[in-house]
């Protein structure tokens, strides 16, 4: 019997899988079983695995062949199981020694024509076969993927025959290239470009720095999407540990397809009639969603009353904890999610709640019934509610001068602020929870006493309080200060739903 490596995913752990191959002599013609709870794609498998042999020229021999893919009591799916199974199938037929091939981690799809094509989950199945001291044998086209996880011992074959030629000493693959991760040129514009919208800009910056969820209301046109595709261009780049885990949930996704990691901050835009499995992730296999691959990045929901009230409140578990947790019937996968949630609205179905001139006749009861559609928990999940007034035709007019401060310059004061956290706790003032939050926001009695009588007259939860004082805190951070005072407070209040100004409906 032949016995050779391969994985499986369960969220972002991964799982061993023992391709064990095993030809019974005694049948009159070649049969083909695969066993151990293999879902339709790896059973398919054995179509491409004749054809790949048929265009080597090989043929099964007449016997029975029994392929178990084991512990069998965990589904399989996928079709990165093709490449292991058609190599234990030649180790069978004496093709491919076992002794040498057993020490690697098989994972790839087999064409019909025996080329070896990319498949989903390689960087993470390489970290896994560099931390247990195996090799990795992977499509030729993810060897530089592969070699993101610091392994060396790889073999990327475009072809069967490829791997057939090296093991038998007549052609010797080479190790892929290091690629190095290479940031994107950024197509989004300038926060300068944008005209007006002072406050709004404030509370990006402040959203930035402390890795603070926000919402933006305001009229139709008003810049709300273009303020929130801009918010990358003040965000600190990414960390290498922070690289590393998004390309692994790409990976797993199997979005990494132009050979390179995922070096920017990711920025999901998503339309609103995404269902909840998009959103959170699912299918057969789990597969992370828009959630997941939003982590270490910006999640951007517009026009947030049209979202599926059931779809939203998927929000709620993941920015308390960070992570998302996929149930399905037969599995149950885990994936990161710290995302930073920015979420833009209309004050109205049409928009124009407080302009007399293009308010409808229902107003302000058809606004209610609108925003109503959020449920309060997930508001209170928001830290900063900020009104995006319509731009004045004469705003639009002016030039962009240096007054106008750019991207670069705002990152700066966000950098300089989030380096603060980073020393102090580890992490950004978001995450500030428990005995942290009594260590970190330190508040003297008279700020206690006014954020006491705000939260009282407010009716602010517990929940709203602590945020206040987390954003208080960065706003300081800001400031380059480590102790909190009475203004950072003020404009930490000023960003609760109560303080909406004409668009707030909800009290």
């Amino acid at each position: 019997m032949i016995n050779l490596n391969s994985i499986i995913f369960n969220g972002m752990d991964v799982t061993k899988i023992d391709v064990q191959v095993q030809l019974s002599a005694g049948f009159a013609k070649p049969e083909f079983n695969i066993i151990g709870l293999a879902d339709r794609a790896v059973k398919e498998s054995a179509e491409r695995i004749r054809n790949a042999l048929a265009a080597l020229n090989l043929s099964l021999p007449s016997k029975r062949l029994t392929v178990n893919l084991s512990p069998a009591d965990i589904e399989k799916t996928g079709s990165h199981f093709d490449l292991p199974i058609l190599c234990g199938i030649l180790c069978a037929m004496d093709i491919l020694p076992e002794e040498e091939i057993s020490k690697y981690v098989i994972i790839g799809e087999i064409g019909l024509d025996g080329a070896i094509v990319r498949t989903g989950g390689v960087l993470p199945a390489s970290v896994w076969a560099n931390k247990n001291n195996l090799g990795i044998i992977c499509p030729g086209v993810q060897g530089s993927e592969a070699r993101w996880a610091g392994h060396t011992n790889i073999l990327a074959p475009n072809h069967v025959m490829e791997l057939i030629n090296h093991f038998r000493g007549s052609q010797i693959l080479p190790l892929p290239p290091l690629i190095n991760p290479t940031k994107e040129e950024e197509k989004v514009g300038d926060l300068a470009e944008v005209h007006g919208q002072a406050a709004a800009k404030r509370a990006l910056e402040i959203a930035a720095a402390g890795g603070h969820a926000m919402l933006m209301i305001g009229p139709p046109g008003s810049g709300k999407t273009m303020l929130a595709s801009r918010l990358p261009t003040i965000m600190p780049e990414m960390t290498p540990s922070e690289i590393l885990e998004t390309s692994i949930i790409y990976s797993i996704a199997g979005k990494l397809n132009n050979q390179n990691l995922v070096a920017n901050r990711p920025f999901r835009s998503i339309h609103h009639t995404a269902s909840a499995v998009a959103l959170a992730g699912g299918g057969s296999d789990a597969k992370p969603g828009e959630i997941s691959l939003a982590h270490n990045g910006v999640l951007f929901l517009d026009e947030l009353p049209e979202f599926n009230r059931a779809t939203l409140e998927i929000l709620r578990q993941p920015m308390e904890s960070g992570k998302i947790v996929v149930s399905r019937a037969k599995k149950n996968a885990t994936y990161p999610a710290h995302f930073q949630l920015i979420a833009a609205m209309n004050p109205c179905p049409c928009g124009h709640l407080g302009n007399a001139a293009l308010s409808c006749s229902r107003a302000p009861r058809c606004a209610e019934a609108y925003q109503n559609k959020i449920s309060g928990p997930l508001l209170d999940r928001i830290d900063l509610h900020v009104d995006v007034d319509a731009v004045n035709p004469w705003e639009m007019n002016t030039n962009l001068d240096e007054k106008v401060e750019t991207s670069a310059k705002i990152r700066e004061r966000v950098v300089a602020a989030r380096n603060k956290q980073i020393a102090r706790q580890g992490y950004v003032n978001a995450l500030l929870d428990g005995a942290d939050m009594d260590k970190y926001v330190v508040l003297n009695d008279d700020l206690t006493a006014f954020l006491n009588n705000a939260a009282a007259t407010m009716g602010m939860s517990a929940r709203g309080y602590n945020r206040i004082k987390r954003i208080a805190r960065t706003i300081a951070d800001l400031r380059g200060d480590d102790n909190i005072i009475m203004s950072d407070l003020a404009e930490a209040l000023s960003y609760r739903p109560i303080n909406r100004g004409k668009y707030g409906v909800r009290k």
